[in-house]
C-alpha cells in the first residue's frame, strides 16, 4: 500500500484515508479472480490542493513481491482519444484546418467517405465501421502481438484498397477506433510531421505537468516497460473469439500499433488528472474550440444536445464523455480501456475533482465494475465534506 497526502491546502485526515485505502483493498480483496487483476492504482486531485493524494492497491504481476506504487505505468486506452482531438482543435486556432472540412479534402484515397467532417469523425457520427470489430483484423494480431500495423493497413479492414463497395457512412451514434486513426492522419497531413512528433511537442513534458506520460504506435522501449505494471486480456466475450490465443497473458509488452492515434498512450493516473485538468477547464484550448471539444451528442441516436440529463445521460463529444448520474449529477469521464488495462478518469466541475484509477486488466464486459470502485471513492470523498 502507498500513500501520499497533500502538501497544501487542508490535508485529508486519517479517517479518510484510511476509507479510500479500504475502498481500493476491498475491490481488489473482491475482484482479483473474477477481473484477473493485480494492482490498482488511484489518483485524486481535489479544489485547491496543489498536490494529488494518491493511493494504490495489490501488486505490479501476478507472482510478483513488488507492490504497485504511483509511479507505475498504465496504458490509457481512448483516454487518448482526447490528445488527438485537442490536436485537431489546436490545427483549428492556428488556422491550419476547420472541424467542418471532410475527409474527402484531407484524406481523398477514401472517397467513399469524402463527405464525412472532422467533426464527425472526432464525435462518433461519422457510421464509419471500426476495423477493430472485423474478426480478421484481431486473428491477425492475436497471431504475432509484436505485429506493426500501418494506419493505412488497419483502415483497410474496413475499406479495401479500391474497392468501389466500401461501406458507406450511417446516420446516428456509433463508436469507431477507424474515425480517430483517421484523424491521426489528418493532424500528418496538415502539419507534415509525425502524429507521434505533434503529440510529443503540443502535450508531452510540457507546462501541462506530464511528466510520466508516453506515446508509441508500436512497441515501447525498456524504459518506459520496466515502470509498467502487467496487463492481463482477460475477456471471455463471444465477440473477442479471434483474441482467444491471448486469453490469460500479460500483454503489456505487445504492440499498441493496433490503437495508435485512438489508444496508444501510457500515463500514471496523476498524470491523467493533471491532462484532465488542461482539458477542461485549463489554458490549453481558446474559448471556441474549447466550445466545441464539450459540444455533445447523446449517444442514443447522435443527435446534438445541450448537456446530459436523467431522461438521456450519456453523451459524447470531441474525444470525451459526459455523464448524468442520481448520486453525482453531471460529469465528464473516460473509461478507456486496452487489452489489458482500464483507464477511468472522472471529472467534477461543480466540486473542481479530478478522480483517476487504473485497472490492470480488460475482463468480460459484464464483470467491468469500475464504475462501482469510482462511487465507493466518491462516496468516502463526500462523506468527508471534500466533494
Amino acid at each position: 500500500m502507498w500513500l501520499s497526502a497533500a502538501a497544501s491546502g487542508a490535508t485529508p485526515d486519517a479517517g479518510l484515508r484510511a476509507s479510500i485505502q479500504r475502498d481500493l483493498d476491498q475491490y481488489l480483496s473482491s475482484r482479483s479472480k473474477i477481473e484477473h487483476i493485480s494492482a490498482i492504482s488511484l489518483s485524486i486531485s481535489l479544489h485547491g490542493q496543489t498536490e494529488n493524494i494518491d493511493f494504490t492497491a495489490g501488486r505490479v504481476r501476478y507472482g510478483d513481491d513488488a507492490s504497485v506504487s504511483p509511479e507505475n505505468l498504465w496504458q490509457i486506452g481512448s483516454n487518448t482519444k482526447a490528445f488527438t482531438a485537442t490536436a485537431i482543435l489546436q490545427l483549428e486556432a492556428e488556422g491550419k484546418l476547420t472541424i467542418d472540412q471532410t475527409v474527402g479534402r484531407w484524406l481523398p484515397q477514401y472517397p467513399a467517405w469524402k463527405n464525412v467532417t472532422i467533426r464527425r469523425l472526432l464525435d462518433m457520427t461519422s457510421g464509419i465501421p471500426g476495423y477493430d470489430n472485423v474478426p480478421a483484423m484481431l486473428a491477425a494480431y492475436a497471431k504475432n502481438p509484436q505485429r506493426h500495423f500501418a494506419p493505412a493497413e488497419l483502415i483497410a479492414y474496413v475499406y479495401p484498397a479500391n474497392n468501389p463497395q466500401a461501406p458507406k457512412p450511417t446516420i446516428g451514434y456509433a463508436y469507431s477506433n477507424t474515425n480517430y486513426i483517421l484523424a491521426q492522419l489528418i493532424i500528418e497531413r496538415a502539419t507534415g510531421q509525425s502524429y507521434a512528433s505533434e503529440i510529443e511537442r503540443r502535450f508531452l513534458h510540457s507546462k501541462i505537468g506530464l511528466t510520466s506520460t508516453y506515446y508509441s504506435d508500436a512497441e515501447y522501449g525498456s524504459d518506459v516497460l520496466a515502470r509498467m505494471v502487467s496487463g492481463y486480456f482477460y475477456n471471455h466475450d463471444a465477440d473477442d473469439a479471434p483474441l482467444a490465443p491471448l486469453l490469460g497473458k500479460d500483454v503489456s509488452a505487445d504492440s499498441v500499433s493496433w490503437m495508435q492515434g485512438a489508444g496508444g498512450i501510457v500515463s500514471t493516473p496523476e498524470d491523467v488528472t493533471r491532462w484532465a485538468r488542461a482539458l477542461y477547464s485549463g489554458p490549453m484550448l481558446a474559448p471556441k474550440q474549447r466550445t466545441e471539444l464539450l459540444s455533445i451528442v447523446s449517444t442514443r441516436n447522435g443527435r446534438p444536445i445541450g448537456t446530459t440529463s436523467p431522461g438521456d445521460p450519456r453523451g459524447f463529444g470531441l474525444g470525451v464523455a459526459q455523464m448524468t448520474m442520481p448520486r453525482i449529477g453531471t460529469v465528464w469521464f473516460y473509461e478507456g480501456e486496452t487489452l489489458g488495462f482500464r483507464m477511468l478518469h472522472v471529472y467534477l466541475p461543480r466540486q473542481d475533482a479530478v478522480i483517476a484509477f487504473g485497472l490492470n486488466s480488460q475482463p468480460d464486459s459484464k464483470e467491468d465494475h469500475s464504475g462501482k470502485l469510482m462511487m465507493s471513492i466518491y462516496e468516502s470523498l463526500h462523506a468527508a465534506g471534500e466533494l
